[in-house]
């Protein structure tokens, strides 16, 4: 259907005269904001989702402890989403434009320090690569995903599937190239992340050229404030988004360890290289097609089972140490956590009385799950110690998502009654 909408010219401007049609769900803005939306994912959550291999270069050239190490990725994660919620507020009110400018400058600027920082010196890495990076992923992370709520309704959960699958895209080209060229040739670190950010230079140029904003959601001031109010008496919201955060807590433990943890199980070194990757390809899957199927039964009913799947087949890790276990590891892991990743942004906006507040929605949402984010992977490396007891981090990363889970499904009962359907 063809609407005609008044253009979003200065941030805050009340609604224009209108100016020519938009599309909804379909045609060209539409498409390429949300290819645009997939490039940033691409390049931020992509990277980060890299870190096992950082994780695993800095540990193995005892650059700190294996729990210190993980502060770099936790902090650069929890940044990255808690960032969410002033970011959000801001694409509501008009400032996507500057802040994802602002965002794409400095995010680029930070990693290129990167490739400038002494390995031996912590403080540099923690800076450039979690401070930094985090900070400035954060202004490009929220909006590339939220602005598809502009193009999208029938196919929302589809195109934000598509938007998150960069992320696991990146997840795959980046560990395979942060340990080619690490690896298996002469260049060294500095020259290695430098290669990476002219990359990802190049592809956040390329989106900003690609996303428009679509049409202003204008409401009035008294209804935005009711919006801001109430969302924090929502119950059911608020139980996806506790359980949520404790679901982050344990779910990025493969993420940041499956590489270490093959290697230190014996397992090949070139063929552990490639474990990150593996979870991140099989992501993809995870990220668009329970995304298409929730489309038609809804995004809630999704959600769960992908958070119950992802928590079995953590704790199925204490049986997994040989190469064909954790090739099914890594394929089943990255399939169900990329569906709950993914799937996370469709489920807050079906709760939203109004376009207007989906921003607002998300970014509170994606805030508290930082916490989990920040904490979980840290508290891991302690439990783990210098003697690699494996069993603690599993045990307690399990909880977490077993408790999450919990959580999460007992809230789709009175978002059921609320909707008066099964479909939620």
């Amino acid at each position: 259907m063809d609407e005609k909408v008044a253009p979003l010219d200065a941030p805050g401007s009340k609604a224009a005269p209108v100016s020519g049609p938009h599309k909804i769900d379909g045609g060209s803005a539409a498409w390429l904001t949300t290819f645009g939306g997939f490039l940033i994912m691409f390049c931020v959550f992509g990277y980060a989702s890299a870190f096992g291999v950082f994780q695993d270069f800095y540990t193995r050239n005892s650059v700190a402890s294996a729990s210190n190490i993980s502060w770099i990725g936790s902090v650069q994660l929890f940044l990255m989403i808690a960032t969410s919620l002033p970011a959000g507020r801001l694409v509501d009110k008009g400032y996507f434009r500057p802040l994802v400018a602002v965002g794409s400058v400095m995010y680029t600027f930070c990693l290129f320090m990167l490739s400038l920082a002494n390995t031996k010196d912590f403080y540099q890495l923690f800076l450039a690569q979690g401070v930094g990076m985090g900070l400035f992923g954060g202004c490009l992370y929220l909006p590339a995903v939220s602005i598809q709520a502009r193009h999208w309704k029938k196919r929302r959960a589809l195109a934000m599937g598509i938007v998150f699958s960069g992320s696991s895209i990146g997840g795959l080209v980046f560990p395979i190239m942060l340990n080619q060229l690490l690896h298996h040739s002469t260049l060294g670190f500095q020259w290695t992340v430098r290669a990476t950010a002219f990359l990802v230079l190049g592809l956040i140029i390329i989106a900003n050229f690609c996303m428009t904003t679509g049409p202003p959601l204008n409401v009035p001031s008294a209804a935005a404030t009711y919006t801001k109010l109430s969302i924090y008496k929502d119950k059911p919201y608020l139980a996806i988004t506790f359980g949520s955060m404790l679901f982050n807590g344990g779910l990025y433990f493969p993420y940041f360890y499956i590489q270490l943890y093959a290697i230190l199980h014996g397992v090949d070194s070139n063929f552990a290289f490639y474990e990150l990757a593996i979870v991140n390809a099989s992501s993809t899957i995870g990220r668009i097609l329970p995304n298409f199927v929730a489309d038609k039964s809804g995004p809630l009913n999704n959600y769960i089972p992908a958070c119950l799947g992802s928590t079995v087949l953590l704790f199925a890790l204490f049986g997994i140490t040989s190469d064909a276990s954790l090739i099914v590891f890594a394929i089943l892991y990255g399939f169900f956590t990329g569906a709950v990743i993914a799937l996370v942004a469709p489920v807050v906006a079906t709760m939203a009385a109004h376009p207007a507040e989906i921003g607002y929605r998300m970014g509170t949402t994606f805030f508290f799950m930082s916490f989990g984010t920040l904490l979980g992977t840290p508290i891991d490396g302690v439990l783990l110690g210098s003697q690699f007891h494996w069993w603690k981090a599993i045990v307690f990363s399990g909880v977490l998502m077993a408790s999450g889970t919990l959580l999460i499904s007992a809230a789709r009962f009175p978002v059921v009654k609320r909707k008066g359907s099964q479909k939620v």
